[in-house]
């Protein structure tokens, strides 16, 4: 299974829905990292190596991690820290 190349592309479609339920960009990355390893086994760049492939698959992933945050961005301003009360009177 590990070097079926399909069952990777479906691995990383099932993580990108996965992402979808409970977004957070966590998963998105595993999802590109999987396409990828699937993507290579099938043109037939990757051999039967199973700790390769999980190489691959891991350095794809923070890669793919890493690009999807530098081009979304983290979000700015998502939690509004209050100094003080309106009703101050300072």
């Amino acid at each position: 299974m590990w070097t079926t190349w399909w069952a990777w592309i479906a691995a990383g479609f099932v993580l990108g829905i996965l992402e979808i339920v409970a977004p957070g960009y966590i998963f998105l990355g595993f999802a590109v990292g999987a396409v990828i390893t699937g993507a290579l086994l099938g043109i037939g760049l990757l051999g039967g190596n199973i700790p390769l492939l999980l190489l691959i698959f891991a350095l794809s992933s923070l890669l793919g991690w890493y690009v999807l945050r530098r081009i979304f961005g983290q979000p700015q301003h998502s939690v509004v820290k209050w100094d003080r009360d309106v009703n101050d009177n300072k």
